[in-house]
């Protein structure tokens, strides 16, 4: 029995060719529109909360102690208070 056959079977590696590019072209086509409707649904959130007339007029001390008493989800430590600057 020889080590390679002498014959390629040109037909099977054309189908699987075909089938490789179509499912590429499919991936590539889902990844495009998926990044686009994360993109327009960013978009109208951002618009929204923009022109929203009721948007909350909180102060950003009120809004920063309410967060802190829900507390971080990780460990339950309280998030931090003020901010430190970078050394």
């Amino acid at each position: 029995m020889p080590l390679f056959n002498s014959q390629i079977h040109w037909q099977g590696m054309g189908n699987t060719v075909a089938v490789g590019l179509l499912t590429l072209f499919a991936v590539v086509s889902y990844v495009e529109w998926s990044s686009n409707a994360a993109v327009t649904e960013f978009i109208s959130a951002t618009e929204a909360s923009a022109s929203d007339p009721n948007q909350s007029n909180e102060s950003p001390a009120s809004i920063q102690s309410s967060r802190a008493e829900r507390g971080c989800p990780q460990g339950k430590r309280p998030l931090p208070t003020e901010l430190m600057p970078l050394p």
